[in-house]
């Protein structure tokens, strides 16, 4: 039953007054948000098909990444960039939400007991980091609140499609590694640190970071031979079909330019929360994640209230 709803929810058939508002135009928009004068930009991503997944000639490929497959998508928007800090901080920051709780319909995180940026950076630009799937979606759903809109992350298959461009090489803009820095920050070039977003060249569609910087949460469950039967349109994995470990795409400035690649799948790893000394440990925040950010999509037509409600239900899964 979850997966039916959830699947109708991606492929964005949505209908009446309240879904029609998200389709009138289609183009570039920013998001502006109830404090102080904080945006984000919000770039359109056309409807389309593309290969999902790596050739056998690409360096360093991993089995989970074939074959090859043919999908179709529906069109969205997804953010421009990384989620800053200085956007996630009014989420962190608004008194109006009550903090790590367990009854409460929207909450926010508990105080990080350390930095977790580790002093590379918080405001003027800087992306948000440390942060688990669960957190994401949260701070998505408290996203709707203030909006009426409904942001959510995407799906793996989303996350390449609008990281290819329109591209069926290695990287979007070609196959050279040499040629990376000048669109990413990755191991070579970051000195260690993730770096302010939209300093490197975009890609096709005006996304920037999508490879290096943070690696990004996606909406999907990792499955290792997922293409062997993925569908052919709108795909994803739900909550059914287990919890962890959970897809990450893009590389970060911790990886080399093998892993810095449109079809490179990442999985989620247990580890990354080893040194929270907390009992229990955090749901919110993970010490061993500093290279771990989020992405926003919008679905072109906007669900029903009823809709987003469910869909936020199925994935807040504690």
């Amino acid at each position: 039953m979850v997966k039916h709803f959830i699947t109708f929810l991606f492929c964005s058939i949505s209908i009446g007054a309240y879904a029609q508002q998200s389709i009138v135009n289609f183009e570039k928009y920013e998001q502006k948000l109830p404090v102080g004068n904080l945006r984000f930009a919000m770039v359109p991503i056309p409807a389309g098909q593309f290969k999902i997944g790596s050739t056998i000639t690409v360096t360093k490929i991993s089995s989970d990444e074939t074959p090859q497959k043919e999908i179709t998508l529906d069109a969205f928007w997804m953010s421009a960039t990384e989620v800053t800090r200085d956007v996630f901080d009014v989420f962190l920051k608004d008194e109006n939400t009550s903090q790590n709780s367990d009854v409460d319909a929207i909450t926010r995180p508990s105080p990080q007991y350390v930095d977790l940026t580790w002093g590379m950076g918080k405001e003027g630009g800087y992306p948000a980091n440390s942060m688990s799937q669960y957190a994401a979606f949260m701070f998505c759903k408290w996203l709707y609140k203030q909006t009426g809109i409904f942001y959510r992350l995407p799906t793996e298959a989303e996350w390449e499609y609008a990281s290819r461009a329109g591209a069926t090489t290695t990287y979007y803009y070609g196959t050279d590694p040499n040629m990376l820095s000048k669109y990413a920050w990755f191991q070579k070039n970051s000195n260690n640190k993730y770096q302010k977003v939209a300093q490197k060249l975009p890609n096709a569609w005006g996304l920037y970071d999508m490879l290096g910087n943070l690696m990004e949460w996606t909406t999907d469950h990792y499955v290792p031979n997922r293409y062997a039967s993925i569908e052919s349109k709108n795909p994803m994995v739900t909550p059914t079909q287990g919890v962890y470990p959970k897809v990450l795409r893009g590389g970060s400035f911790l990886s080399d330019a093998s892993i810095c690649r449109n079809g490179k799948r990442i999985k989620s790893d247990p580890i990354w929360n080893r040194r929270d000394p907390q009992i229990p440990k955090s749901k919110w925040w993970l010490t061993e994640a500093k290279d771990v950010g989020i992405r926003l999509v919008r679905p072109l037509q906007q669900p029903t209230p009823e809709q987003v409600d469910q869909f936020f239900s199925s994935y807040l899964i504690k």
